[in-house]
């Protein structure tokens, strides 16, 4: 039985709620550590273990679909042993995951790496559930988008730091030299080749999962408080008065789809720019850095978020217009041709449409997610979970993407990108405000809140 003192996030103190948000800044900096290094795996598995592009981005859908698995059970987890030990084994999972690497790398086999990032997925699940709906209700919720929004600094700050940090000590020098002697290569000289080169992540991912297991120990230890999202009061016990489970929130279910969706075309825009960056003759030691670039706008958006969020621009109608250029920059991928040089690049204009996908992105997950749990009382914690099961498009989506640039070609493979940004659009206008699944019931009930820091009736 739990016995962790649990308390209301409203009666924090100051001192405790900057606190708070220091240590889940530190988890989300994880989170895109550990995340947007897959951007660099996938193109090294697909030379290393001679890999099709759709077998390629297996590595996102072995890392995302532990999402789906295990978001539900986190909840469940979270509530029975507490916030602070649950992202303990949180971690631990994860450093069983990266341990896992040890014998993939030395037998060179697709499959237990595949296995290993599976598992780390899964610790993360655990995180992710229990750090998205904490900081989301740690204080007003009109201002939860700018919290979210430091939150994604801290995520896609390690997320630019990730793919460099690990490339800078897996690849070499003359590694561009040795990509192209392979495809000459045969028998036992390739077979050596390859080996030697897989075996290059034995040492990383080993002071990995020594660091995660570090880590979760550190945060079970650490001050930060478990908060009770149990209790309703006023308006929101009243409206839920009748609720039996998250399904009777339509806001909540459409925003988990929308979250599903908005990952999925968040990590085609990082983790496939280096393949379609190489498709266009750069060498992938060039190459490597474009998935930094598409963070690095992705954090200025966010930036610009804290700024203006809620002082200037409602939370709103920021998500409506990061999805309304989402569907634009889509479209300039497809249809924007001609080669510039930039930041000492030559290359396709449409793959700096590619990078400006991360501006777009950048404040989606956070309009999304107040809006999505908005109400939930009770429910905030399984609603959280169906929100973290969502992380799943991110199994999804590169996959597809994959099989369309392997039957078609890598430019029209971004079309898979453009019926996602309608659907964002669809709920950043319309879908949040839905509380009724049928149109009588809605309009039988009004209902008097406004929209997050907005005008509009829900």
């Amino acid at each position: 039985m739990q016995n962790t003192h649990r308390v209301d996030p409203g009666q924090l103190s100051r001192r405790d709620t900057v606190i708070s948000i220091l240590i889940i800044g530190m988890l989300f900096f994880i989170f895109g550590f550990v995340t947007w290094v897959n951007a660099i795996l996938i193109p090294y598995f697909k030379i290393a273990c001679e890999l099709t592009n759709f077998q390629s981005y297996l590595v996102a859908f072995a890392f995302y679909i532990s999402y789906f698995i295990m978001s539900v059970p986190s909840s469940y987890l979270l509530k029975a042993v507490g916030f602070k030990k649950g992202i303990m084994l949180g971690f631990w999972t994860m450093a069983l995951g990266a341990a896992i690497f040890v014998p993939a790398a030395l037998t060179r086999t697709y499959e237990i790496f595949l296995l290993g990032l599976f598992t780390i997925g899964l610790g993360l699940a655990v995180l992710q559930t229990a750090a998205n709906p904490y900081i989301t209700i740690l204080g007003p919720k009109e201002s939860a988008a700018q919290r979210i929004s430091i939150m994604g600094i801290c995520n896609k700050g390690a997320g630019i730091i990730a793919p460099l940090i690990f490339a800078a000590v897996i690849l070499k020098p003359t590694d561009s030299t040795l990509f192209a002697q392979l495809q000459h290569m045969a028998g036992d000289a390739k077979e050596a080749t390859l080996d030697e080169l897989i075996r290059r992540v034995i040492t990383p991912y080993s002071i990995v999962a020594i660091v995660l297991f570090l880590l979760g120990l550190l945060v079970r230890y650490s001050p930060l408080p478990d908060i009770d999202t149990e209790k309703e009061e006023g308006a929101v016990a009243a409206a839920n008065a009748g609720k039996k489970n998250i399904f009777g929130f339509p806001h909540l279910i459409l925003g988990a789809v929308a979250i599903f969706l908005h990952v999925g075309t968040q990590v085609v825009a990082i983790d496939t720019i280096i393949g379609y960056a190489t498709s266009m003759h750069i060498p992938l030691m060039e190459a490597k850095t474009f998935p930094s670039y598409t963070l690095f706008v992705t954090i200025c958006g966010y930036l610009l978020g804290i700024v203006t969020i809620p002082k200037f621009l409602s939370q709103v109608n920021a998500l409506r217009i990061c999805t309304l250029l989402g569907a634009l920059f889509t479209i300039g991928i497809i249809y924007m041709r001609g080669e510039v040089r930039l930041l000492g690049h030559t290359a396709d204009i449409s793959i700096w449409f590619v990078v400006l996908l991360g501006f777009a992105n950048s404040l989606v997950w956070a309009g999304i997610w107040p809006l999505a749990l908005d109400g939930l009382g009770r429910f905030t914690k399984l609603g959280g979970s169906l929100m973290i099961m969502g992380l799943s498009g991110n199994a999804m989506l590169p996959p597809l993407y994959g099989y369309f640039a392997d039957h078609y070609d890598v430019r029209h493979a971004y079309w898979v990108l453009f019926p996602c940004y309608l659907y964002l659009i669809f709920y950043a206008f319309y879908g949040h405000k839905i509380r009724h699944w049928t149109p009588v019931a809605r309009s039988l009930k009004v209902h008097p809140e406004k929209e997050l820091h907005g005008t509009e009736k829900v």
